[in-house]
């Protein structure tokens, strides 16, 4: 698949101690939080690197060009204001107008992602309205439209159990059709990290994960 059509938005955090996986840092540490959240924007940029689509990587705060996105394969891009709903929405209407035809976001959080579930997801929209990977804490890891629905980011009570069925509700109520990937997991908490330990030690082991 080599689509300059379709676009994969990766949402991340700059990487500044004591800022990223607040919740993993109130167990395990702040220096320790903040080596899980490198290890997994290197997942991330490993696995993301096996889509032949267009890339863009929308920072928090400020846009590094000197860090492991590299700009000839990766547009960088500063997140809008406003809480995460507003900065979705933003990013979702500026690709549309762009020109792009099928556009996907993820995070930089989950180590269950491989770049078989990222071509699904693309491959969902040529059939589809909206695609959208669930995440095991009842939010999502993944959210592809071939249109702009502004609404799916409305009245959400982000990073809460409900956003998933509250965006299924959406979905349905615009008698939109849909696409479900599978159910990954998030790195959040302590946890967690059993699971993730085994991801990372594959990283680099696998030409495809």
């Amino acid at each position: 698949m080599n689509d300059q059509q379709s676009l994969l938005m990766i949402f991340v955090k700059n990487p500044e101690k004591g800022k990223v996986k607040t919740r993993l840092a109130a167990t395990i540490g702040e220096d320790n939080a903040f080596k899980v959240y490198e290890d997994l924007l290197q997942f991330t940029h490993h696995v993301v690197n096996k889509v032949l689509v267009k890339k863009q990587v929308h920072y928090s705060k400020f846009i590094d060009e000197n860090d492991l996105w590299e700009t000839q394969n990766f547009e960088k891009v500063l997140q809008s204001a406003g809480e995460l709903g507003k900065r979705m929405q933003g990013a979702f209407a500026h690709a549309f107008k762009s020109g792009y035809k099928k556009i996907v976001i993820i995070g930089s959080d989950c180590p269950e992602l491989t770049p078989k579930i990222l071509k699904h997801a693309f491959m969902a929209l040529e059939k589809s309205d909206t695609v959208i990977g669930p995440a095991s804490d009842g939010g999502y890891y993944l959210l592809g439209m071939n249109a702009y629905f502004p609404f799916l980011f409305e009245n959400k009570k982000w990073s809460t159990s409900s956003v998933f069925k509250d965006t299924i509700q959406d979905i349905r109520a615009h008698q939109l059709t849909y696409k479900i990937l599978p159910t990954l997991s998030d790195i959040d908490r302590e946890e967690d990290l059993v699971k993730f330990k085994s991801f990372s030690e594959k990283l680099y082991k696998e030409q495809d994960i």
